[in-house]
């Protein structure tokens, strides 16, 4: 018998529901789902790779914000795994360096010790099913792209790159906060950073990273009810 619990079915019934869906409404798919798009006049289908449309969506505005703004800067994303959402990231700032930080090897030891020893999750997710080629495959403009391998915030010793938009995708404290203490300072006045996992009891250290950097640099956050509870800072 099939489980909900199966990531393999999960994902055969998302492609399928999306196919669907696409097949009924054709290029009106995706604002169907997410009726605020409409703002855009814009039509896209719905993407049968990935389903989180209400972080993708939230993504697409912020990027109409920055880019109707003429908003400077480089992009960036800690925590690329497979790359599905750099690759919107990628695409809706296709005129802007893309920077990807990862190990692209799973979570670093130094991180998984300070997870366990907080008690925030046991740090044994395994992420290495993943490759810089296998990302930069995906990407629409690969030669935006600058790939920063190997241990974050090492990684990105001697950058002086401003910033208008940052994903945090890491699923633990230690480098979302460090993901935070690194970019904000470089994030241009009106830039965001949006932070996956912020509403995600499986992973309870990035909260825990993101309220104490707030309360640290008195900046304010807001949770967004996407799939994993992401929440995005907007610099004044």
């Amino acid at each position: 018998m099939y489980s909900l619990k199966q990531p393999g079915l999960i994902e055969f019934m998302k492609k399928f529901a999306g196919q669907v869906w696409n097949y009924l409404f054709g290029k009106d798919a995706h604002i169907l789902m997410v009726p605020s798009l409409i703002y855009l006049k814009r039509k896209r289908k719905v993407d049968v790779n990935y389903f989180d449309y209400v972080r993708t969506g939230a993504l697409e505005l912020i990027a109409y914000e920055i880019h109707k703004n003429k908003l400077a800067g480089a992009v960036a994303e800690l925590g690329v795994y497979k790359g599905k959402f750099a690759r919107y990231i990628n695409q809706h700032f296709s005129d802007k360096t893309l920077y990807l930080f990862d190990t692209f090897e799973g979570f670093h030891s130094n991180d998984k010790t300070i997870e366990v020893s907080n008690n925030f999750s046991d740090g044994e997710q395994d992420f290495k099913n993943t490759s810089v080629e296998r990302v930069l495959s995906i990407m629409p403009n690969r030669e935006k792209c600058v790939i920063k391998k190997g241990y974050f915030p090492h990684t990105a010793e001697g950058m002086n790159e401003e910033f208008c938009f940052v994903s945090l995708d890491t699923d633990l404290y230690e480098p979302i906060y460090q993901g935070l203490q690194f970019f904000y300072p470089k994030l241009v006045p009106g830039g965001y950073i949006m932070i996956h996992d912020f509403n995600n009891e499986a992973y309870p250290g990035v909260r825990a990273a993101v309220e104490k950097f707030c309360n640290e640099n008195n900046a304010n956050f807001t949770p967004i009810p996407d799939s994993c509870g992401s929440c995005i800072i907007c610099k004044g």
